[in-house]
C-alpha cells in the first residue's frame, strides 16, 4: 500500500484572520503523525481542507506526486482519505448496520454489508452487534461503529480527531492497539489530541501549529510533556498545586437521590449520596451516558426534584427551588456543552456575559439591561482569563472551543458562587488552557465555596480533587480520598459502565 500525502504552503484566511499560513506537512505510509497546537492554532481548518470540507485559498496538496484537490468529503474518501470525527455523526434510533450504510458511498446490499462489517470487526477486534440500535451502545462501542464505517472505505490515511476524549482507560488501550495494527499495514494516521502523554505513547512524528503557522516538528517519543507543551504555547506550563485545606462546613449534601428517566436513551439515577464541604473540590468520574447529565441537571435545577429527593444546600432544601432561584442562592454551573448551552452562538460575548446573571442588580437597572455594564463585564472576563478574541462584540461562534470555555469559566467564577458545578471543564481544551482552568478552579476552592467537577478524564480529577467517586449505570460508588486511589482502580469502576 503506497501512500504519501504532501501539503505545500497551504493557506486559509477568514477575513483578516489567517487560520492556516503556508503550512507544509508530509504524511507517509505506516506512520502515526500527531498534529498539535492550542485551540485556535489552525488544526481543525487544516484537516477540513484535507478532508474536502473546506478549500484552501492557496497552496497545493499531492497524493503520491499527483495534485489532489477534493471538492467534498466524498471526493476525499475516493482518494483514500477517511476521518473519524470527535463528535459522532450517528443516529440513535437506527441500527448499527443502518448507520454504517448511510456512510457508504457505493451501492451494496444489507446482507453483503453485514458480511463486510463482521470481517472488519474480526480483523481489528472491533466487536459490535450490527443489529443493535445505536442508542443502546456505550460511547466506546459507538466509536467502533465510526471506525468500522471508515475502514469499509479502505482508507490509506485516517484522520482521528480527539478520539480518546470520551473513552475509559481500558477503551483507550484497545484503540491504541487498533491504530498500531492499522499503521503496521501501511496506513497513515493523522492523530489530533490535547493529551500529550498519549502523543508520546502512540506517535512517532509530530507537527506543531501556533497561530496558523508550523512552529516545530519533532519525534514526540524523544520529548517530555513539558517540552511538547512549551512548543505549543511558547512557555512552560505552571504546575498546579491542589488545595489540601479541610473544612467541616457542608456546602451541599445529597442523600438517596433517585430519578427515573423517561428517555429510552437516557440514564436513571439510583440512590445517589454525597456531600461537598467548604474549600473542597469533589470529583465524579464516569463514561458519558452513565447519569452525569441527569445528575448535573438535577443539581442545577434544569430537572425538577420530587419532594422525596433531598438536596440540602447551606442548610436549605432545594426540592422546590427552580434554576433561577438557585443561581440567586449562589449556585453556578459550567455545562458540558459549550455552544448552545453555556453560550448562544449568534450572541456577542457582551450579550453572552450576562446570560447567567440576569437576576443581578449589576446588570439590570429599573427593569432594563445595562448595556455598558455588560460590555464592561465582558471586557473583564476577556482580560482576566486570557480569552483570545478580536473583542467583546464578536460572536461566541467566532471563538475556538478552548477560548469559549475560558470565557464561560471566567463568567461563572467572577460571580463568586458558593457552589460551582463544572461538567467536563477541560473537554477538548489544549494543555495551556486546561492548566489555566485547573488553576482557576483550585484558586476558587480557597474561598468559602465548594466545587463539583464531573469528568471523564481520570488524570484531571486526580490532579485537582481531594475526593473522587465513580458514576456508573446511574449509581455512585463510594468516595475515595484522591491520594489513596489509582487511575487503574477508577478505570475498572468506570469500565462497569452501562451501554448507553
Amino acid at each position: 500500500m503506497s501512500f504519501n500525502l504532501k501539503l505545500n504552503n497551504i493557506s486559509k484566511a477568514y477575513a483578516s484572520l489567517m487560520a492556516n499560513n503556508s503550512i507544509s506537512i508530509e504524511l507517509s505510509e505506516g506512520k502515526i503523525h500527531a498534529l498539535l497546537g492550542e485551540n485556535g492554532a489552525g488544526k481543525s481548518t487544516l484537516v477540513k481542507i484535507i478532508y474536502g470540507i473546506l478549500k484552501a485559498d492557496s497552496g497545493i496538496m499531492e497524493i503520491n506526486g499527483i495534485e489532489f484537490s477534493p471538492r467534498n468529503p466524498s471526493s476525499a474518501r475516493s482518494n483514500g482519505i477517511g476521518m473519524v470525527f470527535q463528535h459522532f455523526s450517528l443516529f440513535p434510533n437506527l441500527s448499527v448496520l443502518e448507520n454504517i450504510m448511510l456512510g457508504i458511498d457505493y451501492g451494496i446490499t444489507k446482507s453483503e454489508l453485514n458480511k463486510r462489517i463482521k470481517k472488519v470487526s474480526a480483523e481489528y477486534g472491533l466487536y459490535v452487534d450490527s443489529d443493535r440500535l445505536l442508542g443502546t451502545l456505550s460511547v466506546g462501542e459507538k466509536q467502533r461503529v465510526e471506525i468500522i464505517r471508515c475502514l469499509l472505505q479502505d482508507p490509506k490515511l485516517i484522520i482521528m480527531d480527539e478520539p480518546t476524549s470520551v473513552l475509559s482507560p481500558q477503551e483507550i488501550k484497545s484503540l491504541f492497539l487498533i491504530l498500531r495494527q492499522l499503521a503496521s499495514e501501511g496506513r497513515s494516521i493523522l492523530y489530533i489530541s490535547h493529551k500529550l502523554e498519549e502523543i508520546k505513547l502512540l506517535c512517532s512524528e509530530a507537527t506543531i501549529l501556533k497561530d496558523g503557522i508550523v512552529v516545530s516538528r519533532c519525534d514526540p517519543r524523544k520529548e517530555t510533556v513539558e517540552t511538547l507543551a512549551k512548543m505549543m504555547i511558547g512557555k512552560s506550563l505552571v504546575k498546579t498545586r491542589k488545595n489540601t485545606t479541610r473544612s467541616d462546613k457542608k456546602i451541599i449534601n445529597i442523600s438517596n437521590l433517585s430519578y427515573v428517566n423517561s428517555d429510552s436513551h437516557g440514564c436513571s439515577l439510583k440512590n445517589i449520596s454525597f456531600e461537598i464541604r467548604e474549600n473542597e473540590i469533589f470529583g465524579i468520574a464516569g463514561i458519558a451516558g452513565n447519569g452525569q447529565k441527569e445528575l448535573v441537571d438535577l443539581l442545577s435545577g434544569e430537572i425538577s426534584l420530587r419532594k422525596s429527593n433531598k438536596i440540602i444546600y447551606l442548610g436549605k432544601d432545594l426540592h422546590n427551588v427552580d434554576i433561577n432561584e438557585r443561581r440567586k442562592l449562589g449556585i453556578a454551573v459550567i455545562p458540558e456543552e459549550r455552544m448552545g448551552h453555556s453560550a448562544i452562538p449568534n450572541f456577542t460575548l457582551s450579550e453572552n456575559s450576562i446570560l447567567t446573571g440576569l437576576w443581578s442588580d449589576r446588570f439590570i437597572k429599573n427593569g432594563f439591561i445595562d448595556e455598558e455594564e455588560c460590555v464592561s463585564f465582558a471586557k473583564e472576563i476577556i482580560e482576566k482569563f486570557d480569552v483570545k478574541t478580536l473583542g467583546e462584540f464578536k460572536k461566541a461562534s467566532s471563538l475556538s472551543g478552548g477560548n469559549l470555555q475560558k470565557f464561560v469559566v471566567g463568567r461563572e467564577l467572577l460571580q463568586k458562587p458558593n457552589l460551582l458545578i463544572a461538567d467536563q471543564p477541560t473537554w477538548g481544551v489544549d494543555a495551556g488552557s486546561a492548566e489555566m482552568i485547573h488553576r482557576l478552579l483550585i484558586e476558587h476552592s480557597y474561598t468559602s465555596s465548594g466545587i463539583l467537577v464531573v469528568s471523564q478524564d481520570i488524570d484531571e480529577l486526580i490532579k485537582i480533587t481531594s475526593r473522587i467517586a465513580v458514576l456508573s449505570n446511574g449509581q455512585l460508588s463510594e468516595s475515595y480520598n484522591t491520594e489513596d486511589v489509582t487511575s487503574e482502580i477508577l478505570g475498572m469502576e468506570m469500565g462497569g459502565a452501562r451501554n448507553s
